[in-house]
């Protein structure tokens, strides 16, 4: 079970298994990969406490190696309430936070932004 204390990574499709880096090949067809984001959307909504419809695509979408730390700024933003109340910090603090930690687009036009976890992780850390 997750720590609602601290954000939360995309899933993996190894458990985070770092000597194991590998996508899990389940096709757009797949109804294993079907089952999986909806159990996913399920589960990531009941522990944000939010509308399952409202749930970023990288929450429900596994990483192929799980050792990217970085998420989307929405998902980012969706678990700040959490965070908050579980730290007892208020939400300006952990949304600024979030801001602080939100790394622009790579060579400034590939992807999108992100949020890397284990610095903001580490940043809610050092709040007092």
């Amino acid at each position: 079970m997750p720590d609602p204390k601290w954000f939360q990574p995309r899933p993996s499709a190894n458990n985070y298994a770092g000597d194991n880096s590998g996508a899990s090949n389940l096709g757009p067809n797949s109804e294993d990969l079907l089952k999986a984001v909806n159990d996913r959307r399920a589960a990531v909504a009941a522990f944000d406490g939010v509308d399952p419809a409202s749930v970023p695509a990288d929450a429900l979408t596994a990483s192929g190696s799980g050792l990217d730390p970085h998420i989307s700024v929405a998902y980012a933003k969706e678990q700040v309430n959490r965070v908050a109340k579980e730290r007892k910090l208020p939400v300006e603090t952990v949304a600024k936070l979030v801001d602080n930690y939100t790394e622009g687009r790579s060579l400034g036009f590939l992807g999108d932004e992100g949020v890397n976890v284990v610095l903001l992780n580490k940043a809610i850390s050092e709040q007092r």
